[in-house]
């Protein structure tokens, strides 16, 4: 009796935890992501953002499915999503082609963060009722990654407007329904 009470608890609490262990796996991916790009290594930047996106996916539904749903659980998501679809895309950005613009360059890429931690911090703090305001950053994080794959195809200067436009449109009032 006594093995079991202490084997159900353990399960409720690895249980509890499973949805937090998949934001820090997100948030581990996100800073590989940051040193792989640091080091010239872009395609496994782009893929370990990749992988990132995924278990924030996953976080979420597991979070709901177990019924494990914490302040803790969505404060550190947000944190982890900064890192891994505000920090890392950006430099990636930056390390694959907005570096050739010197200071705009610069400006843009430390923009995008800071739109991208203002749109986290308004959506901690406000009553979401089944809407997104603004582009979320996970969204924002995964075009700006694939913008990546765009180098070759678009016009060097492009990027500066992708990274413009995505930074407005996270911090921007327009809603759309959750999916």
């Amino acid at each position: 009796m006594f093995f079991a009470n202490v084997l159900d608890q353990t399960i409720r609490k690895l249980k509890s935890q499973v949805a937090n262990v998949l934001t820090l796996i997100n948030l581990g991916l996100g800073g590989f992501a940051i040193i792989a790009g640091i080091n010239g290594q872009l395609h496994l930047s782009l893929i370990l953002i990749f992988i990132a996106a995924l278990c924030d996916r996953f976080d979420g539904m597991t979070a709901r499915k177990f019924q494990i749903e914490s302040e803790l659980g969505k404060q550190l998501d947000s944190m982890s999503d900064i890192v891994s679809f505000g920090v890392a895309p950006a430099l990636l950005l930056y390390q694959g082609i907005l570096h050739m613009y010197g200071f705009p360059g610069i400006f843009f890429t430390i923009f995008y963060i800071g739109c991208g931690a203002f749109r986290l911090a308004r959506f901690n703090i406000t009553e979401s009722n089944g809407f997104f305001t603004g582009l979320p950053i996970t969204a924002a994080g995964c075009i700006l990654t694939l913008g990546y794959l765009a180098i070759p195809y678009l016009p060097s200067y492009s990027f500066l407007f992708i990274i413009l436009i995505l930074s407005i449109m996270m911090i921007s009032t327009f809603t759309f329904k959750k999916v």
